[in-house]
């Protein structure tokens, strides 16, 4: 049987929980784009001392679809992460590793990640957005613009209580020609789950990447965040993202996939709502786009580790529930 071709657009840890997931069907055949503006934590260092494009987003992207022949041990190496020495705690193993091998192959970051996709035996593929250095800039209601992902993933208390108005990269950028590829050939088209303005939308202001999806011949989901974020969609109900997803597109997701669990696991949204943060409330109608609610939250609360400075998602999506919802619909 014909391998369906499926990519997800995104970047985060969104993008790794549907990723694990669909890796074990055999029928697909995947390919990911990946944001490449990540400009905190260790991305920081990669950016500012090493000089290169961000690699935590893409590292994260090959170690869900390592092969399952490939060392369990180097992929924990991958998502290793130092928490001492002076310069080197909070970085993770994977993000020096393709640092060190961009160096041997002179400079080449095409070719390291090439390189070590064939080292944890990836299955699919991980296409970078771009392959030029930019930065996001958004621009908020209050007519204040914030320049860097990671200050806009995590504004100070006084811009965050401000809606996002319009979201672009400076200096403008060229698309990665394989995305383009990747994009054309789909058979359906996945944005989401991750950070909406700073893991998702990223790639659509990149060059042409929204006109390719527009005229797609691939059908297009989006799959629903199961929680809003202060001071990027806070307040937000699913039909706010989706009239966000159509205006930097042009084009309505032909499918939404939405939780409809209530269950959480015991004292999360009461931290959650100590960040101005609830979940997503579902005010979708059934119309031309066609709506799939599941139960699709994960039993299992994140504990990130100490030398982590950034702020993660305690809830996430089950990833064999996020997998099988879109198989159905394939």
């Amino acid at each position: 049987m014909k391998k369906k071709k499926i990519v997800v657009i995104g970047g985060g840890t969104g993008t790794f929980t549907i990723l694990s997931g669909l890796k074990k069907y055999k029928n697909l055949d995947l390919s990911v784009i990946v944001s490449m503006m990540d400009d905190g934590g260790s991305n920081r260092v990669i950016r500012d001392e090493f000089g290169l494009l961000p690699t935590s987003d893409l590292r994260q992207c090959m170690v869900a679809l390592a092969s399952k022949d490939s060392d369990e041990t180097l992929r924990k190496l991958f998502t290793y992460r130092y928490s001492n020495g002076v310069g080197i705690s909070g970085m993770t193993f994977g993000n020096l590793f393709m640092a060190a091998l961009t160096d041997i192959y002179k400079g080449d970051q095409k070719k390291a990640i090439e390189e070590t996709c064939e080292i944890l035996g990836v299955s699919g593929r991980v296409v970078p957005v771009t392959f030029d250095k930019v930065h996001l800039v958004a621009t908020y209601e209050n007519g204040k613009q914030v320049l860097g992902e990671h200050d806009i993933d995590e504004p100070d208390a006084k811009q965050g209580k401000y809606k996002i108005t319009n979201l672009e990269v400076i200096p403008k950028a060229g698309v990665n020609g394989d995305a383009i590829k990747v994009i054309r050939e789909a058979d359906f088209i996945i944005l989401g789950p991750g950070d909406f303005y700073t893991s998702v939308l990223p790639n659509v202001v990149i060059d042409d990447v929204a006109g390719e999806i527009k005229k797609a011949k691939g059908k297009l989901l989006f799959v629903m965040n199961l929680m809003t974020k202060f001071g990027q969609t806070a307040g937000f109900a699913t039909s706010d993202f989706l009239n966000e997803v159509e205006k930097y597109i042009g084009r309505r997701p032909d499918f939404v996939l939405v939780n409809n669990s209530k269950k959480f696991p015991t004292g999360v949204l009461k931290k959650y709502k100590s960040e101005n943060a609830e979940p997503v409330r579902d005010d979708l109608e059934d119309g031309k786009m066609k709506i799939i609610r599941r139960q699709l939250i994960s039993n299992k609360v994140y504990q990130k580790p100490q030398s982590d400075t950034l702020v993660r998602s305690l809830i996430r999506h089950d990833s064999e529930k996020l997998a099988k919802a879109v198989v159905d619909l394939l």
